[in-house]
Formats: structure tokens, C-alpha cells, sequence
């Protein structure tokens, strides 16, 4: 959880430390709107992904 930025240099620690290559996310559609489930798929799209990318160097 977290900013993209936040959640980005989670994944980037995961990957320098224990070497995984693959993340499963799990939505719960509880109390969250669909709405902000959606933003978040989104943000996981357009800022986490390219801002591990980035971080990793590749």
C-alpha cells in the first residue's frame, strides 16, 4: 500500500532482495468502490509499472 512511488520501491526492494520476478494482486471488492479499485489498476498501469522499469534499469 501506498503512493505509486511508495509501492514501486516496494516491488524494486522484493526484486534486489529475494530475486522474485512476479507479483499476484489481489483486489478486494469489499468496502472499496469500484471506482477507486479502478484508479488503482490504473495507477499499478501507468506510474508503478514504468517507475519499476525505471528503477530497475530496463
Amino acid at each position: 500500500m501506498g503512493s505509486p512511488e511508495t509501492v514501486a520501491r516496494k516491488i524494486v526492494m522484493l526484486k534486489q532482495n529475494l530475486g522474485v520476478d512476479r507479483f499476484d494482486l489481489k483486489y478486494s471488492n469489499g468496502p472499496l468502490p469500484h471506482s477507486a479499485m479502478m484508479r488503482s489498476i490504473e495507477l499499478l498501469g501507468t506510474a508503478v509499472a514504468p517507475r519499476v522499469a525505471e528503477l530497475l534499469g530496463s
